[in-house]
């Protein structure tokens, strides 16, 4: 999948899920919100990757490692998106950075 297909369908999940918190809560989540749930599911990825090389218990309900990380990635995307920042952008100029500064 390209980054900008990524970046629509992200957003467009998004806007479902404010529509969802709005009737739950009164008002969509904030950008705060947003990135407290993201960091929630990055320290879940931690768990399971520590699951994956059998250094915690796996429980039932654990989710798995990919969706996990796709979950992410997905936080991501949103807060990007929420921020104003454009994420293909972002992620190429970060990427030439790291490469320059490893050449």
């Amino acid at each position: 999948m390209d980054i900008e297909a990524l970046a629509q369908r992200s957003h467009r999940i998004r806007a479902a899920y404010h529509q969802l918190e709005q009737q739950q809560d009164g008002h969509p989540w904030t950008l705060e919100q947003d990135a407290l749930a993201f960091l929630t599911d990055a320290g879940l990825v931690g768990r399971q990757v520590m699951n994956q090389t059998n250094s915690w218990p796996e429980t039932p309900a654990s989710a798995d490692l990919a969706s996990k990380l796709a979950e992410s990635i997905w936080w991501l995307v949103v807060l990007a998106d929420r921020s104003g920042i454009d994420i293909d952008q972002a992620l190429t100029q970060f990427l030439t950075d790291r490469e320059q500064h490893l050449s």
